[in-house]
Formats: structure tokens, C-alpha cells, sequence
């Protein structure tokens, strides 16, 4: 999408969560305008003290989810919402945004109603040889959720452990799966959004139409 985090301002939607607090951690590394969005505000004030601590980047934090959307061109959400969060009017034109939240925190209307935005889900890997689950996940041939290859990558280094059970994720476990799931030939299986595959010509033209309304000063409402 033309995206470079140096230059993005970046959101993570329940940045105070286990998972959102560690992707926030990630991002900092590369990115020098991030918003932490969530309604605890002293866990926010712990994972922005973190980052500083890290990374010398002064996130904000905010409960305002809309007014961080508003502004990102990058978004990373995962709550525990049990209903769609982000609606088509929340997001700016070009804006990416990568859905970890089971329930979706993006409502289906946003893919519907706005094509020059990009939703992806995260958490779907590929995996290594002729493996056949017998089991229909709603995902193509030899992929499956993370979480399910992370237990296969822990057995086959014989680690019959609670890896990342619970809500202390920290970098060093992300980097440590990371490795494993490259020694062993897993990898990213590419993007998705509910349940469909994009391509690359499919986002060339999101960045095409995103770039027009940017081009023309265009802040389209959906209501």
C-alpha cells in the first residue's frame, strides 16, 4: 500500500491486551507516530512507559478509538470485543488494517462499502510439506491459524509446554517462535480477508483508489 512505518502514524486497538501490547512493542522499533488505543488507561501508561524504555518512542494513548482511526494509516486491532469496533467512517483513505480479534473487531461493511482501504486478518501460516489436517478450517490446503502451527513447530522441537499460554507475551517469545517457524518451514501464507484471499493485484488497486482520494482532499462518510 505505499506505506512506510518511519513515516505512518500507527494505531493499535487493544494495545493494553497481551497480544496488542507485544504487536505495539514490534511496531515501535520502526515506527515514530503510534496511538495506543484502550479503555485502561494505567495498563496503556505501562506499555507506552515500556516503549519509551525500548525504543525512546513517546506513544500516545487514548480511549478516543475513533479519533485514533481517524488519523492512521496503519492499525493493528485486537479486543475482546464480542461486536464489530470499526466501521467504514472511522478509517482514512489508504489505510491498513490488520484484524486479529476473534470475533472480527472490523465490521464486514468496511470491505463493502470501501475500496481503498485494506483489511487483512492476521494469524494464517502455511505449513511445510504434504500435510493434510482432514479437517476443512475455511482456509486452502496446508494453512492453518498460527496458534494451531505454533503447537505443531513446539512438537516437533519436542517442547510440550504452554508457550504462550496466559497474557505475559513478551518480544523475546514472538522472535523465539519466529526462528522456530523458520527453521522448520513455516511461514506467512499470504493475505486474507474474511475467508478470501487477496492478491496483489487486488491491493495495487485499493493503493490506486485510495490514492485518487487522497489526490482530491476526499474524506468519504459511510453511514
Amino acid at each position: 500500500m505505499g506505506h512506510n512505518l518511519a513515516e505512518a502514524e500507527v494505531a493499535v486497538v487493544g494495545a493494553a491486551g497481551a497480544i496488542g501490547s507485544v504487536c505495539a512493542r514490534i511496531l515501535a522499533r520502526e515506527a515514530k507516530r503510534m496511538t495506543l488505543v484502550g479503555r485502561n488507561r494505567q495498563k496503556l501508561e505501562l506499555v507506552a512507559d515500556s516503549i519509551m524504555s525500548d525504543c525512546g518512542l513517546a506513544a500516545r494513548i487514548t480511549p478516543d478509538l475513533a479519533g485514533a482511526l481517524r488519523r492512521a494509516d496503519v492499525v493493528i486491532t485486537v479486543t475482546s470485543a464480542v461486536d464489530a469496533i470499526i466501521e467504514p467512517e472511522h478509517l482514512k483513505p489508504g489505510a491498513v488494517v490488520c484484524d486479529v480479534a476473534r470475533p472480527r473487531d472490523v465490521s464486514r461493511r468496511v470491505v463493502e462499502l470501501r475500496d481503498d482501504v485494506l483489511v487483512i486478518e492476521g494469524g494464517v501460516v502455511e505449513i511445510p510439506g504434504p500435510v493434510d489436517f482432514n479437517l476443512d478450517f475455511g482456509f486452502p490446503p496446508r494453512t492453518a491459524y498460527a496458534c494451531m502451527a505454533e503447537t505443531m513447530i513446539l512438537a516437533l522441537e519436542r517442547r510440550f509446554e504452554s508457550f504462550t499460554l496466559g497474557r505475559e507475551l513478551t518480544v523475546r517469545q514472538v522472535e523465539e517462535i519466529a526462528a522456530l517457524a523458520e527453521k522448520h518451514g513455516f511461514r506467512t501464507a499470504g493475505f486474507r480477508s474474511f475467508e478470501r484471499a487477496i492478491s496483489k493485484d487486488e491491493i495495487a488497486r485499493i493503493a490506486d483508489n485510495a490514492q485518487r482520494r487522497l489526490d482530491k482532499g476526499e474524506r468519504a462518510h459511510y453511514n
